[in-house]
């Protein structure tokens, strides 16, 4: 079993926005609460689409969706409507959805041609 991150409260804050719902035109998403555990779980392992767990789907089928959402501008407001319900994990930047639970450790540079003046 997978950590799910939707609980009922947020699912039920971005379900209303999202495409491919009942009572949308076209096809609609066999689940897309599933779809969007699949999509989290990839951005909070960092691991690549083909390692999507069965469980979630054909990685394939996720992949194409999660761009096809990106496309149409659907990122930015799942993540501001998780976040306005307390969900700050996830950011959506131009380098995609990402997991960021913690603050970003701050990269110290080393001058190694100042370490070797002082020596």
């Amino acid at each position: 079993m997978i950590d799910r991150i939707l609980t009922d409260e947020l699912w039920s804050a971005v379900a209303p926005i999202l495409p491919g719902k009942e009572g949308d035109p076209g096809c609609h998403g066999r689940d897309n609460r599933l779809f969007l555990e699949g999509v989290f779980w990839i951005a909070r392992t960092g691991s690549p689409w083909r390692d999507l767990p069965v469980e979630f789907g054909k990685w394939y089928t996720t992949y194409t969706r999660y761009h096809r959402w990106e496309k149409r501008g659907v990122w930015p407001r799942v993540v501001e409507a998780l976040q306005r319900q307390g969900a700050a994990g996830l950011r959506y930047d131009e380098a995609g959805l990402r997991w960021a639970e913690a603050a970003p450790t701050p990269v110290v540079r080393v001058d190694a041609e100042a370490d070797r003046a002082a020596a």
